[in-house]
Protein backbone atom coordinates (compact mmCIF):
# COMPACT_ATOMS: atom_id res chain seq x y z
CA UNK A 1 0.00 0.00 0.00
CA UNK A 2 1.35 3.49 -0.84
CA UNK A 3 2.52 5.52 2.12
CA UNK A 4 0.35 8.52 3.07
CA UNK A 5 1.26 11.52 0.98
CA UNK A 6 2.64 14.66 2.57
CA UNK A 7 0.97 17.72 1.07
CA UNK A 8 3.06 20.70 -0.03
CA UNK A 9 3.25 23.93 1.87
CA UNK A 10 0.28 26.20 1.01
CA UNK A 11 2.72 28.73 -0.40
CA UNK A 12 3.53 26.29 -3.21
CA UNK A 13 -0.03 26.69 -4.50
CA UNK A 14 0.29 30.46 -4.20
CA UNK A 15 3.53 30.50 -6.19
CA UNK A 16 1.97 28.43 -8.98
CA UNK A 17 -1.10 30.70 -8.99
CA UNK A 18 1.07 33.81 -9.35
CA UNK A 19 3.08 32.25 -12.17
CA UNK A 20 -0.04 31.21 -14.09
CA UNK A 21 -1.77 34.53 -13.46
CA UNK A 22 0.91 36.22 -15.52
CA UNK A 23 -0.18 34.03 -18.44
CA UNK A 24 -3.69 35.51 -18.23
CA UNK A 25 -2.48 38.90 -19.51
CA UNK A 26 -2.51 37.32 -22.98
CA UNK A 27 -4.05 34.01 -22.05
CA UNK A 28 -2.14 30.87 -23.05
CA UNK A 29 -3.37 28.57 -20.26
CA UNK A 30 -4.75 26.04 -22.77
CA UNK A 31 -3.71 25.00 -26.31
CA UNK A 32 -6.06 27.52 -27.92
CA UNK A 33 -3.83 30.40 -26.90
CA UNK A 34 -6.66 32.94 -27.23
CA UNK A 35 -4.31 35.67 -25.93
CA UNK A 36 -7.19 37.67 -24.49
CA UNK A 37 -6.42 39.93 -21.54
CA UNK A 38 -8.26 38.16 -18.76
CA UNK A 39 -6.68 40.47 -16.19
CA UNK A 40 -8.78 43.29 -17.62
CA UNK A 41 -12.09 41.53 -18.19
CA UNK A 42 -11.66 39.89 -21.58
CA UNK A 43 -12.95 36.36 -22.14
CA UNK A 44 -11.69 33.80 -24.62
CA UNK A 45 -13.07 30.51 -25.94
CA UNK A 46 -13.55 28.91 -22.49
CA UNK A 47 -15.27 31.95 -20.99
CA UNK A 48 -12.98 31.99 -17.94
CA UNK A 49 -12.26 35.20 -16.06
CA UNK A 50 -10.46 35.96 -12.80
CA UNK A 51 -12.93 34.22 -10.48
CA UNK A 52 -13.96 30.58 -10.56
CA UNK A 53 -17.48 29.86 -11.79
CA UNK A 54 -19.08 26.85 -10.11
CA UNK A 55 -22.21 25.01 -11.18
CA UNK A 56 -22.47 22.37 -8.45
CA UNK A 57 -20.41 20.84 -5.67
CA UNK A 58 -21.47 17.47 -4.29
CA UNK A 59 -20.51 13.95 -3.30
CA UNK A 60 -20.44 12.02 -6.57
CA UNK A 61 -20.84 8.24 -6.55
CA UNK A 62 -20.78 7.75 -10.32
CA UNK A 63 -17.12 8.31 -11.14
CA UNK A 64 -14.67 5.49 -11.82
CA UNK A 65 -14.69 3.17 -8.77
CA UNK A 66 -11.19 4.17 -7.53
CA UNK A 67 -12.31 7.82 -7.56
CA UNK A 68 -15.77 7.50 -6.00
CA UNK A 69 -14.86 4.72 -3.57
CA UNK A 70 -17.60 3.91 -1.09
CA UNK A 71 -18.06 7.43 0.30
CA UNK A 72 -18.16 9.47 -2.89
CA UNK A 73 -15.87 11.89 -4.66
CA UNK A 74 -16.01 15.55 -3.61
CA UNK A 75 -16.87 16.83 -7.05
CA UNK A 76 -16.88 20.48 -8.09
CA UNK A 77 -18.28 21.17 -11.57
CA UNK A 78 -16.75 24.33 -13.05
CA UNK A 79 -18.44 26.07 -15.97
CA UNK A 80 -16.89 26.58 -19.39
CA UNK A 81 -14.57 24.29 -21.30
CA UNK A 82 -11.58 24.41 -23.62
CA UNK A 83 -13.46 22.10 -26.03
CA UNK A 84 -16.82 22.38 -27.80
CA UNK A 85 -17.88 18.73 -28.06
CA UNK A 86 -21.01 18.41 -30.15
CA UNK A 87 -22.15 15.43 -28.08
CA UNK A 88 -21.44 16.88 -24.62
CA UNK A 89 -23.76 15.50 -21.94
CA UNK A 90 -23.02 18.44 -19.62
CA UNK A 91 -23.47 21.15 -22.26
CA UNK A 92 -25.48 23.40 -19.95
CA UNK A 93 -22.35 23.69 -17.80
CA UNK A 94 -19.57 23.40 -20.39
CA UNK A 95 -21.07 25.35 -23.28
CA UNK A 96 -23.91 27.47 -21.91
CA UNK A 97 -22.07 28.66 -18.82
CA UNK A 98 -24.60 27.94 -16.10
CA UNK A 99 -22.94 28.66 -12.77
CA UNK A 100 -22.11 31.28 -10.16
CA UNK A 101 -18.92 33.23 -9.60
CA UNK A 102 -17.24 32.46 -6.30
CA UNK A 103 -14.27 34.01 -4.59
CA UNK A 104 -11.18 31.96 -3.81
CA UNK A 105 -12.16 32.08 -0.13
CA UNK A 106 -15.64 30.75 -0.86
CA UNK A 107 -14.18 28.03 -3.09
CA UNK A 108 -11.87 26.97 -0.26
CA UNK A 109 -14.93 26.75 2.00
CA UNK A 110 -16.56 24.44 -0.58
CA UNK A 111 -13.48 22.22 -0.51
CA UNK A 112 -13.53 22.05 3.28
CA UNK A 113 -17.26 21.30 3.34
CA UNK A 114 -16.76 18.37 0.96
CA UNK A 115 -14.10 17.02 3.30
CA UNK A 116 -16.47 17.33 6.27
CA UNK A 117 -19.08 15.42 4.27
CA UNK A 118 -16.71 12.46 3.96
CA UNK A 119 -15.38 12.85 0.40
CA UNK A 120 -12.42 10.72 -0.61
CA UNK A 121 -10.92 13.53 -2.71
CA UNK A 122 -11.45 16.93 -4.32
CA UNK A 123 -12.58 16.16 -7.86
CA UNK A 124 -12.13 19.31 -9.96
CA UNK A 125 -14.15 18.91 -13.18
CA UNK A 126 -12.91 21.07 -16.10
CA UNK A 127 -10.54 23.06 -13.88
CA UNK A 128 -8.20 24.58 -16.46
CA UNK A 129 -10.22 27.74 -17.28
CA UNK A 130 -10.29 28.50 -13.53
CA UNK A 131 -6.86 27.27 -12.57
CA UNK A 132 -5.58 30.44 -10.90
CA UNK A 133 -8.46 30.86 -8.39
CA UNK A 134 -8.47 27.08 -7.81
CA UNK A 135 -4.82 27.17 -6.75
CA UNK A 136 -5.51 30.17 -4.51
CA UNK A 137 -8.42 28.27 -2.94
CA UNK A 138 -6.31 25.16 -2.40
CA UNK A 139 -3.73 27.24 -0.53
CA UNK A 140 -6.44 28.54 1.80
CA UNK A 141 -8.00 25.10 2.22
CA UNK A 142 -4.66 23.45 3.05
CA UNK A 143 -3.97 26.17 5.63
CA UNK A 144 -7.30 25.30 7.23
CA UNK A 145 -6.86 21.57 7.44
CA UNK A 146 -7.80 20.16 4.06
CA UNK A 147 -6.05 16.80 3.60
CA UNK A 148 -7.91 15.44 0.56
CA UNK A 149 -5.97 14.51 -2.59
CA UNK A 150 -6.75 16.62 -5.66
CA UNK A 151 -8.24 14.98 -8.75
CA UNK A 152 -7.55 17.00 -11.92
CA UNK A 153 -10.52 15.94 -14.08
CA UNK A 154 -9.88 17.15 -17.62
CA UNK A 155 -10.75 16.61 -21.29
CA UNK A 156 -7.06 16.03 -22.00
CA UNK A 157 -6.87 19.16 -24.16
CA UNK A 158 -4.09 20.72 -22.11
CA UNK A 159 -0.79 22.48 -22.59
CA UNK A 160 2.01 20.36 -21.20
CA UNK A 161 3.60 23.62 -19.98
CA UNK A 162 0.53 24.30 -17.83
CA UNK A 163 0.53 20.77 -16.43
CA UNK A 164 4.23 21.18 -15.53
CA UNK A 165 3.27 24.11 -13.29
CA UNK A 166 1.14 21.67 -11.27
CA UNK A 167 3.97 19.26 -10.46
CA UNK A 168 3.71 18.32 -6.79
CA UNK A 169 0.32 20.03 -6.42
CA UNK A 170 -1.98 17.42 -8.02
CA UNK A 171 -2.15 13.90 -6.64
CA UNK A 172 -4.46 12.29 -9.20
CA UNK A 173 -4.94 13.12 -12.87
CA UNK A 174 -8.18 11.97 -14.51
CA UNK A 175 -7.78 13.01 -18.18
CA UNK A 176 -9.67 11.97 -21.29
CA UNK A 177 -7.95 10.73 -24.43
CA UNK A 178 -10.85 11.43 -26.77
CA UNK A 179 -9.51 11.05 -30.31
CA UNK A 180 -6.62 9.68 -32.30
CA UNK A 181 -7.46 11.75 -35.40
CA UNK A 182 -7.14 15.55 -35.44
CA UNK A 183 -9.66 15.89 -38.28
CA UNK A 184 -12.27 14.17 -36.14
CA UNK A 185 -11.28 16.28 -33.14
CA UNK A 186 -11.71 19.42 -35.24
CA UNK A 187 -15.15 18.37 -36.51
CA UNK A 188 -16.56 17.07 -33.23
CA UNK A 189 -14.82 19.26 -30.62
CA UNK A 190 -13.41 22.25 -32.55
CA UNK A 191 -9.88 21.19 -31.56
CA UNK A 192 -7.77 20.59 -34.70
CA UNK A 193 -4.58 20.04 -32.67
CA UNK A 194 -6.08 17.84 -29.97
CA UNK A 195 -3.97 14.71 -30.40
CA UNK A 196 -0.49 16.16 -30.01
CA UNK A 197 -1.49 18.28 -27.02
CA UNK A 198 -3.32 15.44 -25.31
CA UNK A 199 -0.39 13.04 -25.78
CA UNK A 200 2.10 15.60 -24.44
CA UNK A 201 -0.10 16.39 -21.44
CA UNK A 202 -0.64 12.70 -20.60
CA UNK A 203 3.09 12.10 -20.86
CA UNK A 204 3.75 14.91 -18.38
CA UNK A 205 1.05 13.65 -16.02
CA UNK A 206 2.57 10.17 -15.97
CA UNK A 207 6.02 11.67 -15.44
CA UNK A 208 4.77 13.47 -12.35
CA UNK A 209 2.72 10.79 -10.59
CA UNK A 210 2.91 7.53 -12.59
CA UNK A 211 0.11 4.98 -12.98
CA UNK A 212 -2.74 4.96 -10.50
CA UNK A 213 -2.06 3.76 -6.95
CA UNK A 214 -4.88 2.71 -4.63
CA UNK A 215 -5.14 2.06 -0.92
CA UNK A 216 -6.30 -1.12 0.81
CA UNK A 217 -9.93 -0.19 0.04
CA UNK A 218 -9.25 0.33 -3.66
CA UNK A 219 -9.50 4.12 -3.44
CA UNK A 220 -7.07 6.18 -5.51
CA UNK A 221 -4.36 8.05 -3.63
CA UNK A 222 -2.03 9.05 -6.48
CA UNK A 223 -1.40 8.58 -10.19
CA UNK A 224 -3.11 8.80 -13.57
CA UNK A 225 -6.34 7.16 -14.71
CA UNK A 226 -7.14 7.86 -18.38
CA UNK A 227 -10.73 7.79 -19.65
CA UNK A 228 -11.76 6.99 -23.20
CA UNK A 229 -15.32 7.24 -24.52
CA UNK A 230 -16.16 4.89 -27.40
CA UNK A 231 -17.96 6.85 -30.14
CA UNK A 232 -20.13 5.66 -33.06
CA UNK A 233 -18.28 4.47 -36.17
CA UNK A 234 -15.05 4.43 -34.13
CA UNK A 235 -14.65 8.20 -34.48
CA UNK A 236 -12.78 7.93 -31.17
CA UNK A 237 -10.10 5.68 -32.73
CA UNK A 238 -10.32 3.27 -29.81
CA UNK A 239 -8.20 0.60 -31.52
CA UNK A 240 -5.39 3.15 -31.84
CA UNK A 241 -5.84 5.05 -28.56
CA UNK A 242 -5.51 1.98 -26.33
CA UNK A 243 -2.11 0.75 -27.62
CA UNK A 244 -0.90 4.35 -27.68
CA UNK A 245 -1.73 4.66 -23.99
CA UNK A 246 0.63 1.77 -23.30
CA UNK A 247 3.36 3.72 -25.12
CA UNK A 248 2.62 6.81 -23.03
CA UNK A 249 1.98 5.31 -19.61
CA UNK A 250 3.57 1.87 -19.81
CA UNK A 251 1.93 -1.54 -19.42
CA UNK A 252 0.55 -0.60 -15.99
CA UNK A 253 -1.49 2.33 -17.34
CA UNK A 254 -5.01 2.53 -15.90
CA UNK A 255 -7.84 3.09 -18.39
CA UNK A 256 -11.52 3.76 -17.84
CA UNK A 257 -13.19 2.54 -21.05
CA UNK A 258 -16.60 4.22 -21.30
CA UNK A 259 -19.63 3.00 -23.23
CA UNK A 260 -22.22 5.60 -22.16
CA UNK A 261 -22.32 7.68 -25.35
CA UNK A 262 -25.72 9.32 -25.91
CA UNK A 263 -26.65 11.59 -28.84
CA UNK A 264 -27.06 14.77 -26.78
CA UNK A 265 -26.56 18.49 -27.42
CA UNK A 266 -25.72 18.94 -31.15
CA UNK A 267 -25.07 15.27 -31.89
CA UNK A 268 -28.26 14.79 -33.89
CA UNK A 269 -27.28 17.69 -36.18
CA UNK A 270 -23.85 16.19 -36.78
CA UNK A 271 -23.25 13.69 -39.61
CA UNK A 272 -22.37 10.26 -38.19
Amino acid sequence: MPEPRKFPDPQAYCRAARALKRWLKACVICPRGCRVDRLHGEHGFCGGGLKAVVNTAQLHHGEEPPISGNQGSGTVFFTGCTLACRFCQNYQISQEGYGEEVSSEDLAAIFLRLQLNGAHNLNLVTPTPHLVPILEALAIARENGCVLPVVYNTSGYERAATIRKLAGLVEIYLPDYKYFDNQVAARLSDAPNYVEHCRAALTEMHRQVGPLQVDADGVAVQGVLVRHLVLPHNFSGTDQVLPDLVKIGGPEVWVGLMSQYNPMYKACDTPG
